[in-house]
């Protein structure tokens, strides 16, 4: 049944000058109706013990709603860690390829205050939203900085009244939870601070970045608990496969494997043939081996198959060159994210 709780906020003024002290807060004592949990919860903003509840999981927190909850699935599983989550209203998932890992689906700001508050001890949220409601606490950790989706940056955008105008001297701040680029059409602000991602939005509603506006740059991060990792056993293990295998993917996207068959003399002269060709070289050179076949009841090997790696943007160019070294044939697939993984195979 619903129980009574009483809580008490200390509230400062909106506007406090120089001169104001302590004595300006004042105390709003309220009640509270909650039901009683099985368990005890720690509060993140209160003046009550945080230490975080003894468990043995480890715990992620990924974004619950959302284009970057999708986006977070979809690079979780491109890197073999599929998220199973039994029941769709349930907020708790696992990762089968990880044992000992509970997935909880949160909001994002909600990831970055359990992560502080010791409730979470891994998390995949926006750099923005680090900065907003992490508030530079040292207690969180950027694991990897650039997970390449989720891009926006904050950024200063103008009206065209507002850009007529020249000089200002009084400035007023305002926050809103949404809709910002309505305000000024709507006449209360003359300019907004907010999230952009292609500017599609603020050109429809005549608003303009300005040069040099922008105020942070974003993208999707996978973020820690520095407690976590020290103190939680089994963290620090999650965190180093994790990493492992989001490296691998990122780094082959875009990449592909080139193979060919040339003829040669030894597999010196098709690898000087292929050095000389600037596209050919690969991340580290190609690799040459000797194709075996049967001829006149001897074993011969009059061709070499030559295997490079090269990125997308190049691969055109690069199967050109190929062939003007006497390619036989080539195919070409994208890079596996991982030892033993196969990609698709394109002929």
């Amino acid at each position: 049944m619903p129980v009574m709780r009483t809580i008490f906020l200390q509230t400062w003024p909106v506007s406090i000058s120089s001169s104001s002290s302590a004595s300006n807060c004042f105390s709003v004592k309220f009640s509270v109706s909650c039901c009683s949990a099985a368990s005890p919860v720690t509060v993140v903003n209160g003046n009550v013990d945080k230490k975080p509840l003894e468990r043995n999981e480890v715990r992620l927190g990924l974004p619950s709603k959302g284009r970057m909850a999708t986006d977070t699935l979809d690079l979780l599983k491109d890197c073999q860690l599929s998220v199973r989550q039994v029941n769709p209203r349930q907020y708790v998932a696992e990762i089968p390829q990880l044992s000992n890992l509970e997935v909880w689906f949160q909001r994002p700001k909600d990831i970055v205050r359990k992560l502080v508050s010791g409730d979470l001890d891994l998390g995949i949220v926006g750099l923005d939203t680090i900065n907003e409601y992490g508030q530079g606490n040292e207690d969180l950790i950027l694991v990897h900085d650039a997970l390449e989706y989720g891009d926006c940056r904050l950024s200063l955008a103008l009206g065209p009244k507002f850009m007529k105008e020249n000089g200002m001297r009084y400035v007023t701040f305002s926050t809103a939870d949404g809709a910002l680029e309505a305000a000024p059409a709507m006449g209360i602000a003359d300019a907004i601070v907010d999230l952009v991602s292609s500017g599609t939005t603020l050109r429809e509603n005549n608003l303009k970045e300005i040069e040099g506006g922008v105020i942070l740059e974003s993208q999707a991060v996978l973020v820690a608990s520095r407690r976590s990792l020290v103190q939680r056993k089994g963290v620090l293990d999650i965190t180093h496969e994790m990493l492992e295998r989001l490296e691998a993917h990122l780094m082959a996207v875009g990449q592909f494997t080139v193979t060919a068959n040339m003829r040669g003399s030894s597999a010196d002269e098709v690898a000087a043939r292929v050095l000389g060709q600037p596209s050919l070289s690969g991340l580290q050179g190609p690799t040459v081996s000797p194709v075996f076949c049967k001829r006149d009841g001897r074993v011969v090997a009059d061709y070499y198959a030559i295997v490079i790696c090269v990125p997308k943007k190049a691969l055109y160019k690069s199967v050109q060159q190929l062939r003007a070294v006497a390619i036989i044939f080539s195919w070409d697939w994208p890079w596996a994210i991982g030892p033993d993984l196969m990609g698709p195979v394109w002929y």
